[in-house]
């Protein structure tokens, strides 16, 4: 079947591109409205979740245009993360490690390549009006100096270092990971009763959910309140399977009513193991590798992976007698949020940026932008105080952005890149000088940089910081930030890190949080679950509009589930706007409409529906610059359908089909004024339906080129009149009294009926004519009394058909 709202779209989607609608123009006047848009992560297709949060921010981009900004809405794409890297294993069926870093690099640059035109033709799809000329890379030349530069910015002042520490890491990824990578997820896990000789006589039971940790146990600890180990500090405790004894110590971290009170403490089994082998000064065992299993040091039990592990030691264990009981718990796991692997606590070497005291600073920053919507915050806020660990900026992977840094190989000392070789590639490039000590041999650093630590740096990347600063200084902060909830503990917080270490200043002035798109059931979509909606596939089978109507449906900061019903309803209106719109156009073709309404003989019906026009105006404008997009769809809307093509269209077609010229130009005047308001309001959400309405039908009301290039409507107060707008309220109300009348007798809306006696105020005298115009009636006649049919106070009606 023949689709003509997408046929449109793909005609206007080229119009605006030949015609440069959307570009921003360096030269303009205009106040700017700089947008930091999140560049979508290449690694797949566009996602239900992409149309759904894009278009949210498209519609304030194309409101803020048509408010008289010159908006700067670049696009980017986001190509030099772990999931690009998996993407390209994927889709090649090969692996980094059997390639040289420079040769799966260029394969990552070639498949990238391809992976982009395909996103950029999806996010094309859905409308989106942002200046395609600005498009950049997280992984182009210009990205890699910016990232660079920032790195070194940091080290110089001191706050960027390198150590051997305990650092989080993901087996699967095989590399370090930052705190804010982390998610928490429930896992059923068991509770292991564990029972351990105490050195002399006596036993002590340990509960752990990770006996395969037993290798690393370098202490027994319990709370020094606890008077069932009372005596026992100091004692030593003999541990199965090595010959070795580790202390009982007093710590009053320990809880003394989660399993038995007394933790076996391991380096590391967790995050916390990490901060009491730091308090107790204890010593670092460590015996899971890099790759997830255990070494060595664990004995009998290395070459196994985790899992392996803990079963062959529970059953070694349960041989021994030692397995007391076990208890089926729900376990809290720390898991990587891109493979949601469990993370291991490893000792390694990485570069971290140092900013744990800078907590309250963060915060303070952070309550200086305007969020929306205002709760999404404190989200932000309990991440930052709940921080425990420096940003580990460091990843041991092969497609990334470098550091800009090399390591004298006599005396250890770091050198960096000068500013005006920048990018550089360490393992290829050399240092620009000898090493203080005179040596000349260098080793170049391997690791790359951690995505976030490059995707915090978009408005440097699209304002060209310290490349054009008088750009950059006139769009910085930048007007919005568009994201998800998800990645508030990463995009936006280590974007305000960023725009506080290097211009201690916000990045934006306000940031616009949205929510996710679920399936009709209101669970997160997946492959594995088998219940992901395919945007386009929606595209093609209603339309873009459509599409996006049910995404500006949705409450800001509101999870959705999507519904096709909803898209199905968005055709309706869609349609029911055409036909409006086409009616409208064809009545008054043959008019000149050049006339001022304050000049026009307006009747009550004609203030009461630019009354009311107004106040939409004002409750549009005011959603829409509170971010609160579906409020002001609603209020369009709601304003479109329910007043003017159910009341005010059918009131004035007797005066559009009569003889009265003065009448018929007034109406005509009124009906092409509220139309074309209309479509402006709906522009932001409805782009290519109100383009190809206003190019076919009103291209003699355009002042531009394209719709969205229009001025924002705006209130006419002149003709603003309090007791008209009351009136035309109750003519509303006796018309669907009478429809309501008609259809419960089973009485056809045309037939004619012979007497309506409305019972009322004097004042709906002046709307008289336009009840019997509607309803074809012989004869309408204000009374005093009441009647038999309620339809508001002080208003009832009789009808004789």
């Amino acid at each position: 079947m023949e689709n003509k709202f997408l046929e449109s779209e793909k005609k206007w989607q080229e119009f605006w591109e030949k015609n440069n609608v959307y570009r921003f123009d360096e030269s303009s006047k205009k106040p700017v409205f700089p947008i930091d848009t999140p560049p979508p992560t290449v690694s797949g297709r566009m996602h239900l979740g992409h149309a759904f949060s894009y278009t949210q921010a498209d519609a304030v981009a194309r409101f803020k245009r048509m408010r008289g900004f010159n908006v700067f809405y670049p696009f980017g794409f986001d190509d030099n993360g772990l999931a690009t890297e998996r993407m390209v294993e994927k889709n090649r069926k090969i692996q980094a490690k059997n390639f040289s870093r420079k040769e799966f690099v260029q394969i990552c640059l070639d498949e990238t390549r391809g992976a982009e035109k395909l996103l950029e033709s999806d996010f094309r799809a859905v409308g989106l009006s942002v200046d395609w000329s600005r498009l950049y890379r997280t992984i182009s030349q210009e990205s890699q100096r910016t990232a660079q530069l920032s790195f070194i910015e940091i080290f110089e002042s001191g706050r960027a270092y390198r150590k051997e520490a305990p650092t989080m890491w993901c087996p699967k990824c095989e590399t370090a990971i930052a705190q804010a990578e982390l998610e928490d997820e429930e896992k059923n896990s068991k509770l292991f009763f564990v029972s351990l000789d105490i050195e002399g006589s006596g036993q002590i039971t340990i509960a752990t959910t990770r006996p395969e940790m037993m290798p690393a146990c370098v202490g027994i600890h319990v709370n020094p309140q606890d008077k069932r180990y009372k005596g026992l500090v100091g004692k030593k405790v003999s541990l199965p399977f090595f010959e070795r004894k580790v202390p009982i110590i007093a710590n009053p971290d320990v809880k003394m009513d989660f399993g038995t009170g007394a933790v076996y403490h391991c380096t590391f089994g967790g995050q916390q193991d990490v901060e009491w082998a730091l308090a107790f000064n204890a010593p670092l065992i460590e015996i899971i590798g890099k790759n997830g299993r255990l070494n060595q040091k664990a004995g009998q039990f290395s070459g196994l992976n985790v899992l392996d592990a803990r079963k062959k030691i529970v059953e070694e264990l349960q041989k021994m007698s030692r397995i007391q009981k076990t208890e089926d718990i729900v376990n809290v796991t720390n898991v990587h949020e891109r493979c949601k692997t469990p993370i291991e606590i490893l000792t390694s070497r990485q570069w971290f940026v140092k900013y744990l005291d800078l907590k309250s600073k963060f915060i303070e920053q952070a309550r200086k932008i305007n969020w929306a919507p205002l709760h999404m915050r404190s989200r932000m806020e309990n991440w930052v105080n709940g921080l425990k660990w420096d940003w580990n900026i460091s990843r041991q992977r092969y497609f990334g952005v470098a550091f800009p840094a090399w390591y004298c190989k006599k005396c250890g000392e770091t050198i960096l890149a000068e500013r005006k070789n920048l990018p550089v590639d360490p393992l290829k490039d050399l240092p620009p000088k000898k090493c203080r000590c005179g040596s000349n041999e260098f080793e170049g650093e391997k690791d790359v940089f951690d995505t976030w630590f490059t995707s915090s740096l978009t408005p440097q990347i699209a304002l060209r910081w310290r490349e054009d600063e008088k750009f950059f200084k006139k769009n910085f902060p930048m007007g919005l930030r568009v994201q998800a909830h998800d990645i508030i503990n990463l995009w936006a917080f280590y974007t305000i890190v960023k725009a506080f270490l290097h211009e201690k200043n916000v990045p934006w002035k306000n940031i616009m949080i949205s929510g996710h798109a679920l399936d009709p059931a209101g669970r997160k979509m997946s492959k594995s679950l088998g219940n992901t909606i395919e945007p386009l596939a929606m595209v093609e089978k209603y339309s873009a509009d459509m599409l996006r109507y049910w995404a500006l449906s949705a409450t800001l900061g509101d999870d959705l589930a999507f519904q096709e019903k909803d898209l199905v309803a968005g055709k309706k209106f869609l349609t029911k706007l055409s036909n409006a719109a086409r009616f409208v156009a064809e009545s008054g073709k043959e008019f000149s409409l050049s006339q001022d309404l304050g000049k026009a003989k307006l009747r009550t019906n004609d203030k009461w529906i630019l009354s009311r026009l107004n106040e939409t105006m004002a409750d549009a404008t005011n959603s829409l610059e509170e971010f609160e997009f579906s409020k002001a769809l609603a209020a369009v809307r709601n304003f479109f359908w329910l007043e003017f093509a159910d009341h005010y269209l059918e009131q004035a077609k007797y005066r559009v089909y009569g003889s009265d010229k003065e009448s018929k130009t007034a109406a005509l005047l009124v009906l092409n004024t509220v139309m074309f308001d209309v479509l402006k309001l709906l522009s932001p959400f409805i782009p290519h339906t109100t383009e190809e309405i206003a190019q076919t039908h009103f291209p003699g009301m355009l002042s531009a080129k394209s719709i969205h290039l229009e001025n924002w409507p705006v209130e006419r107060k002149a003709v603003m009149d309090e007791l008209a707008k009351k009136n035309g309220e109750l003519l509303a109300l006796v018309v669907s009294a009478v429809r309501k009348e008609k259809t419960a007798k089973q009485v056809a809306m045309n037939k004619e009926v012979a007497k309506i006696t409305i019972f009322g105020p004097l004042e709906l005298e002046s709307v008289l004519e336009e009840v019997k115009q509607t309803m074809n009636a012989k004869e309408v006649v204000l009374a005093k009394g009441k009647g038999s049919i309620e339809v508001a106070e002080g208003v009832s009606l009789e009808i004789g058909f």
